[in-house]
């Protein structure tokens, strides 16, 4: 997780987690991970590093800021010369925005050099780094995943293998790792799966990522999900599969269909895009309302305004515009357009909803001021009634697995009823998905409470895993200092 600074300290919405990408056994490898982190783009957008092995060494390059200003320079190409390449795109980490957190993180071990990228939350991160500054080692970052480099360096088994499944075994929380050595590339997911992790294959060379929709840019075969507690070493040799964790029930981040994932991925053999008009159906079953059009909110909000219409026997209309040429650092703190808000990134389409009852749908509702300023813009283009309906149950706890949301006493939806919600945003009505229906949309037949078939726990406050570094009276900060955001 992140630190929500200057601008951003309010900000009203999820950070995307982080992208992970990696190719075993092509020349071109850097130039096929720039292309594979510019689909997985969405996933952070703050900086981003490629890791290169030219079979003599190791050649490291991290930037900050997007994929396309930093990577597709020829000059930078060069320098990522290799047969293999891994890379990682994010936003940053509580700690800073700076270079030493930018993954891949690398450091020369004894035995070669060792490149690791990360998407998720390791929660033991800050106990284990305890442990090891104790016994003399040094941290550089403020990074949890930098937790797994010294690991990896000082574990007493005798081969490489050995020692990366001995420091994964002492991880707790969720990873879906990419690691380069001199000799392999490994893949591995957390025992629950909570973060997603795909193979692909691109004329016989391996490749790991995020999201199956970094496979498609580069015209890649996707092969299959790396499995919840596998980790996959690909050699010259080829592949092996292998499971060092103790077999339990899966628990895959709900949250992944609802936002983060990009709607054509196909992410644990389900299409995100049919999943999200799924949502909007469930929504109009359960949530229906007299109105003459359902509006998105832009652009999450759209593929279950499309369900939702759909199954209301409602028009689906563009009521917002979104502005997509507006970045985050577009406006800095003391400008004084700065009260403009949301108007830099979305427009009422005033000829579309006046005089109308508008139904408006949207992912989720975090701290409620965004989702304020949007209804009461649509007010003020003439809408007769504003109605809003969340794709998604109400957020009321912080996620501690690599997804960036505020702590809970600043989520609305912890702190306030739906009634008290519906006035603090100004609508005339206001629903959520429920948890049944949020489950029923994704194929399931609904939640079974005993026994989750999700991970749901900023919804349920239900965590499948420890927080060991949020207990204990020495722990004067939150999970969220070291972690890698992704």
């Amino acid at each position: 997780m992140q630190e929500w600074d200057g601008l951003d300290s309010e900000a009203d919405a999820f950070r995307d987690e982080c992208g992970v990408f990696g190719i075993y056994g092509r020349q071109d490898a850097a130039p096929i991970v720039t292309l594979g982190l510019h689909a997985l783009q969405h996933r952070g957008q703050e900086a981003a590093g490629i890791v290169s092995f030219d079979g003599a060494q190791f050649h490291v390059e991290r930037h900050i800021g997007l994929i396309g200003d930093t990577f597709t320079k020829p000059s930078v190409m060069d320098r990522l010369p290799g047969h293999r390449a891994i890379g990682h795109t994010r936003y940053s980490t509580t700690g800073e925005s700076s270079l030493r957190n930018v993954q891949p993180l690398f450091a020369e071990l004894a035995d070669g050099g060792f490149a690791v990228a990360h998407n998720g939350n390791i929660t033991n991160a800050m106990t284990i780094q305890r442990v090891l500054q104790k016994r003399g080692a040094i941290i550089s970052s403020t990074s949890d995943t930098e937790a797994l480099l010294h690991l990896v360096a000082t574990s007493e088994k005798t081969n490489f293998n050995d020692r990366f499944v001995d420091a994964v075994r002492q991880l707790e929380g969720a990873f879906s790792l990419v690691a380069l050595s001199s000799k392999k590339m490994i893949g591995c997911r957390d025992p629950l799966g909570i973060r997603p992790l795909v193979l692909g294959d691109l004329d016989g060379s391996y490749i790991l990522a995020s999201e199956s929709c970094a496979l498609d840019i580069i015209g890649a075969r996707y092969v299959r999900d790396i499995k919840p507690g596998e980790m996959v070493v690909i050699t010259e040799r080829g592949i092996q599969s292998h499971f060092p964790f103790d077999s339990v029930d899966s628990r895959f981040c709900i949250f992944e269909y609802v936002y983060f994932a990009r709607p054509d991925s196909v992410i644990e053999g389900r299409d995100v895009y049919a999943i999200r008009k799924n949502i909007g159906v469930e929504l109009a079953r359960e949530e229906a309302i007299e109105a003459d059009m359902v509006v998105p909110v832009p652009d999450s909000g759209t593929p279950a305004a499309i369900g939702y219409a759909q199954e209301a026997n409602l028009p689906f209309e563009l009521g917002i515009i979104r502005n997509h040429y507006v970045g985050r650092t577009f406006i800095q703190p003391g400008d004084s357009i700065r009260h403009m808000g949301v108007k830099l990134k979305h427009n009422a389409n005033r000829r579309t909803i006046e005089g109308k009852r508008v139904v408006l749908v949207d992912d989720s509702i975090v701290r409620g001021t965004t989702s304020q300023k949007i209804v009461q813009m649509v007010r003020d283009a003439g809408a007769k009634e504003v109605h809003m309906r969340i794709a998604s149950p109400p957020t009321r706890a912080s996620c501690f697995y690599g997804v960036d949301t505020p702590e809970t006493a600043k989520l609305l939806a912890s702190r306030m009823s739906v009634e008290e919600m519906a006035d603090f945003i100004r609508v005339d009505s206001l629903a959520f998905l429920s948890t049944d229906g949020l489950y029923r949309a994704v194929g399931e037949e609904g939640r079974h409470d005993d026994k989750p078939q999700f991970c749901d726990a900023c919804f349920t406050r239900e965590y499948p895993t420890p927080l060991t570094d949020l207990v204990g009276a020495d722990n004067v900060r939150r999970l969220s200092v070291l972690s890698s955001k992704g």
